[in-house]
């Protein structure tokens, strides 16, 4: 089988239906808006279908008739295919780069600690890590796979379960003595509450004021305290002995384990949202995502058996 003809043509046609604009196309493609639109005119002319409509409200967007919307899921698992016999082809010479995208305090707290034993049962595989916390596009980013925290469902992106946390109160050890030791909830007052803003745009996100309400304290102050929008620094603080943080299993385990953070009192709440493994549909039969994605659901396993 050959590859099919004008494959400059579709690249551009794919790239302008995925962002609906030929000039997000053209800025992923380095060429300029024009030859974008060109290529879309000679597909359309050799194919003898319309691709696009133009919207007729708002800001001038295109709009896939029929006829593309069919075909384009198709085109792109063929990319998809093209990319994964590139890689294979890289692979003959030497190391393959995995570009992926991970939560910052995720990779700080969980995969960084581990991914030495990536490295040592798979040497033809660099990781290149984007710990930015963005919401990447993986097409136009050329990513290959991520982890996300959140419900488990992400336009374009297939996913699997990887982690659930459970969430209580952790603090340093020093916080156990003192003229105010924690010993139950009520010690709270006494104490700065150290909040992880990080998730504020996730209503299901535990937060102090529901880990006291469930703890039978619905009337304690707990909007008090100090407010940090990244979880690691707000485990930082605790360590620190800054105040009390609510800790997520996931990433206060090792701190946990070292005795930098314990756990002073109370039950845990779960909480719905979880972190997940995601890549774009059809690259499953990647071996370099394949390989990763194997190696970090067993680890996830191990530690999910070991924390319970």
């Amino acid at each position: 089988m050959r590859a099919p003809n004008h494959l400059n043509a579709l690249r551009a046609f794919e790239a302008a239906a995925r962002h609906l604009s030929y000039v997000a196309a053209a800025d992923e493609l380095n060429v300029t808006p024009a030859a974008v639109g060109s290529l879309v005119r000679t597909l359309e002319a050799v194919v003898g279908v319309e691709l696009f409509h133009r919207s007729q409200a708002g800001p001038a967007r295109l709009v896939l008739t029929e006829a593309a919307q069919a075909a384009l899921p198709e085109l792109q698992a063929g990319f998809d295919h093209l990319t994964a016999a590139f890689e294979r082809l890289k692979a003959s010479r030497g190391i393959i780069t995995i570009n992926m995208t991970v939560p910052p305090a995720f990779a700080d707290k969980w995969l960084l600690p581990r991914v030495e034993r990536f490295a040592a049962n798979h040497p033809l595989y660099d990781l290149r890590i984007d710990t930015s916390g963005r919401l990447v596009d993986f097409a136009a980013e050329r990513i290959d796979l991520g982890i996300r925290y959140g419900g488990g469902r992400w336009p374009g992106l297939k996913s699997t379960f990887l982690l659930h946390d459970a969430f209580f109160p952790v603090c340093s050890p020093a916080l156990l003595d003192g003229p105010h030791p924690l010993r139950g909830p009520e010690d709270l007052k006494h104490h700065t509450l150290i909040h992880d803003r990080s998730m504020t745009f996730e209503n299901e996100f535990p937060t102090w004021r529901s880990w006291l309400q469930a703890a039978g304290y619905p009337e304690m102050n707990c909007d008090r305290g100090l407010q940090i929008n990244d979880s690691a620094a707000a485990y930082q603080a605790a360590m620190n002995g800054s105040g009390v943080a609510l800790g997520r299993t996931t990433l206060v385990a090792l701190d946990m384990e070292a005795g930098r953070l314990v756990r002073p009192f109370g039950e845990a709440i779960n909480c719905e949202l979880a972190y997940y493994v995601v890549h774009r549909p059809g690259a499953d039969g990647d071996p370099g995502i394949a390989a990763f994605k194997d190696w970090i659901c067993a680890e996830a396993a191990t530690d999910h058996a070991k924390i319970g």
